[in-house]
């Protein structure tokens, strides 16, 4: 059995201007509801994995949608809101009205994110027992049908990937998080 977790494709937003945090959230609003850029190529082992995959997954965010019709022209694929992208916690204030990149302030965010702050969003606990019980989906599937390919997220492919390692599948403890890359994990 098999399960594979690829990241979404590159994003169409490609707006990096310094903003403020209330501007963040609109730029965050703006990265969900827009696809990705269209690769002329795609990683050899993302797409053996696509090929061979009985079961496709997906996010209902765009990014992780789009992505998965661009990795395999058929039309059928489940989407499924258990998958999406954990959101950042965004504080309500304006921060002083500090202006810093997009990155900084995901990388800010995300941090605070893991040390417990979740204002507005999902915990990082609800979120570790989100990641269960989608890696639980996800052994259904592999045992029903062998190979299953789930185009998601870093972060939550992160967390379901420590809960299969957690469960005895084997596959790399440190995940690869470019876009369009693959972490495959096994159990024989």
């Amino acid at each position: 059995m098999e399960i594979s977790l690829i990241r979404h494709g590159r994003s169409l937003l490609n707006d990096n201007q310094r903003k403020n945090c209330e501007e963040f959230k609109e730029w965050v609003n703006d990265y969900n509801s827009n696809g990705v850029i269209e690769e002329n190529d795609f990683p050899h082992t993302t797409q053996q994995k696509v090929a061979h995959a009985k079961v496709f997954i997906t996010s209902d965010l765009k990014r992780s949608i789009d992505s998965a019709r661009l990795l395999r022209n058929n039309p059928y694929m489940i989407t499924d809101p258990l998958f999406r992208e954990v959101e950042m916690p965004i504080p309500s204030t304006k921060l002083l009205n500090i202006k810093v990149s997009p990155q900084m302030w995901s990388v800010l965010f995300r941090c605070m994110w893991f040390s417990g702050y979740s204002n507005n969003s999902e915990s990082y606990k609800h979120a570790k027992l989100r990641s269960k019980r989608a890696a639980n989906q996800l052994i259904e599937y592999a045992e029903r049908y062998h190979t299953v390919v789930v185009v998601g997220h870093g972060f939550f492919n992160m967390l379901i990937a420590k809960e299969l390692l957690t469960r005895g599948w084997e596959g790399k403890k440190i995940k690869n998080s470019k876009h369009w890359s693959v972490s495959s994990y096994t159990l024989q």
